[in-house]
């Protein structure tokens, strides 16, 4: 008997598969992709559903000057993809407060906080912003009243924040709280005039090319996305994809979306002059404040990059410092008579920080905002304020991821 090889005749004829073979398995395959992809994106739906409203519905975004302005007593619904179900209640006077603006109760230390969409709590239930939870933390660790009147409006510019000394001073304030974030230094007093979508539930500005699979999964949205809808699995992976500070550091910086001057440490003259830019505003802010007898203190609130990067302690790539911005704001601040807070070193107790923010939109997270919260406490506790100070106060401490 001769040993069968695989090139005998007889194994040849069996390795012969019948031609409807040829036709049915392909198509299987694609079957099976199909309803893989389908059961991805209808799980994702599930998951990350939106609604065609937001908050920037209750707003008022004609005004090239002066910036956006709260429709009063306006009620708007929201959900982004990533987050929960949201009220937006906007009071009498235009700003997201489920309590209208009148004269301070006898014996309250009343702050005004002032800023951008971070500030105002965009994207989270009011009740779970660091402008619900601040006023009682601060109550708790100095045993005064505390009342919190929350000015954060969308698109209005440090440059902008002089054409509204009315709400700002007019509730006669015992402390101006501005909370800045990068975004409120990068653009110029054109680009915020022109800004007319806030994008709650496009692509955030520093979408990057996180992963080759992000990419293909964006060309194959842009051809069914007329007839589908913007696919949720996208946001589904973009949520897993950007939970490493590495990685998500490494992509952002490598994107030609996000704005990353403010982390260069030679960001060149554009930045300088935004930088001269804010210097104005604070001077103004500071001298009107210096008037009305109220001092300003001001905080960066920073973005999520910037958080990753802090988390790497020291280990982030050549020609970037997260620190750069804080310092420069830190000078501009304290140099017309202003208080200046410093939570940055406070990330680095901070376990997976950029965690704490959405990950496609870019704003904080109810996590984040605990977070937040706790950091403004005991900065503002510690002594720099001394209305407020608390020298019994712990250090800050390290957070458990969530």
């Amino acid at each position: 008997m001769h040993p069968s090889t695989d090139e005998s005749p007889e194994n040849m004829n069996e390795a012969k598969l019948p031609r409807r073979d040829w036709i049915l398995l392909p198509l299987l395959g694609v079957v099976v992709v199909v309803v893989l992809a389908v059961s991805t994106e209808l799980i994702a739906r599930r998951t990350y559903f939106s609604l065609a409203t937001g908050g920037e519905s209750c707003l008022v975004r004609s005004d090239p000057v002066g910036g956006a302005r709260g429709i009063p007593n306006s009620v708007c619904m929201e959900k982004i993809p990533e987050g929960t179900l949201t009220k937006y209640r906007f009071n009498s006077s235009g700003y997201r407060n489920d309590f209208n603006f009148g004269p301070k109760p006898p014996g309250t230390f009343r702050i005004v906080m002032i800023g951008t969409s971070m500030v105002a709590g965009f994207r989270v239930p009011r009740e779970e912003t660091f402008g619900a939870l601040l006023p009682p933390e601060l109550s708790r660790l100095t045993g005064r009243r505390i009342e919190l009147l929350n000015e954060g409006m969308p698109w209005r510019s440090p440059r902008m924040t002089a054409l509204h000394y009315d709400d700002v001073f007019g509730p006669k304030p015992d402390l101006i709280l501005w909370v800045l974030s990068p975004i409120d230094i990068e653009k110029s007093p054109a680009e915020w005039a022109a800004q007319k979508d806030g994008g709650s539930h496009g692509e955030p500005r520093h979408v990057s090319v996180i992963a080759r699979a992000d990419l293909a999964a964006q060309a194959f949205a842009g051809s069914i996305e007329n007839t589908f809808g913007y696919p949720q699995t996208i946001t589904l992976l973009r949520d897993f994809l950007y939970g490493s500070a590495s990685q998500y550091v490494k992509s952002s910086l490598n994107s030609s979306k996000y704005q990353k001057n403010f982390l260069k440490t030679e960001p060149g003259a554009e930045w300088q002059q935004r930088i001269a830019e804010f210097d104005l505003s604070a001077a103004s802010l500071e001298t009107q404040a210096s008037k009305e007898g109220v001092p300003v203190v001001a905080v960066l609130l920073p973005d999520r990059t910037q958080v990753a990067m802090i988390s790497m302690m020291g280990d982030w790539p050549k020609g970037f410092d997260p620190y750069k911005l804080n310092n420069e704001l830190r000078a501009a601040i304290t140099s017309h008579g202003g208080i200046y807070l410093d939570i940055l070193p406070d990330f680095r107790s901070v376990l997976n920080p950029q965690r704490g923010y959405f990950a496609v939109d870019g704003h904080l997270d109810a996590h984040g905002h605990e977070i937040i919260t706790g950091m403004l406490a005991r900065a503002l506790t510690s002594g720099a304020v001394p209305a407020l100070s608390n020298k019994s106060i712990p250090p800050f401490g390290p957070e458990v991821a969530q």
